[in-house]
Formats: C-alpha cells, sequence, structure tokens
C-alpha cells in the first residue's frame, strides 16, 4: 500500500467514524456500496420511523374508540390520517435506501 493510499483510508475511516480494519472487513464482506455510515443513518431514521407509528397507533385508537362510542367523527381524524400517509412516505424512502 502506497502511503497516498493510506492516507485515504485513514480519512475515509475518520468520515466514517471507524476504525481502518473495520472499513477494510466491512468494504471486503459487503456486497453493494453501502458505508457504515449510510447503514447507521438507515438504521436511525427506521427507528425513527418506528417511533412514529407507535404514535400514530396511539392516536387511531383514539379516533377508533371515540367513533365507537358513538360520538361524531372527530375533526383532526383527517389529519391523523394525512400524517399516516406521511409516515409510510417515510418508510418507502428508508426502504428504497436500503436495497
Amino acid at each position: 500500500m502506497t502511503a497516498e493510499e493510506e492516507a485515504a483510508l485513514v480519512a475515509r475511516a475518520a468520515r466514517e467514524k471507524v476504525t481502518v480494519p473495520n472499513l477494510l472487513l466491512t468494504a471486503a464482506l459487503s456486497d453493494g456500496s453501502e458505508t457504515p455510515t449510510q447503514r447507521k443513518a438507515a438504521m436511525a431514521e427506521l427507528m425513527a420511523i418506528h417511533r412514529l407509528l407507535a404514535r400514530v397507533s396511539n392516536n387511531v385508537n383514539q379516533i377508533a374508540r371515540h367513533a365507537n362510542a358513538g360520538d361524531e367523527f372527530p375533526q383532526d381524524a383527517s389529519a391523523v390520517l394525512a400524517y399516516v400517509r406521511e409516515v409510510a412516505v417515510r418508510i418507502d424512502r428508508a426502504i428504497e435506501g436500503l436495497m
């Protein structure tokens, strides 16, 4: 390995916040060009989506309870459904990012 190649590896490992051996191992065993940083970002996005879905589930349960009680359908129900659609789009984007 030349000094320039070593410097490039050290710089990339620093950008990815991993060790040089970890970077080399990950690259050697990787089927694609995904970096450890990209993988961490994708996992963080999926965790954020999980938290959003938990909140949405709570809102949907509240709407269902309200509707089952015979009361009028809540006005903010359409906002909840719009939020569900937004979360679904984020899920689709996160999945696309992993492919």
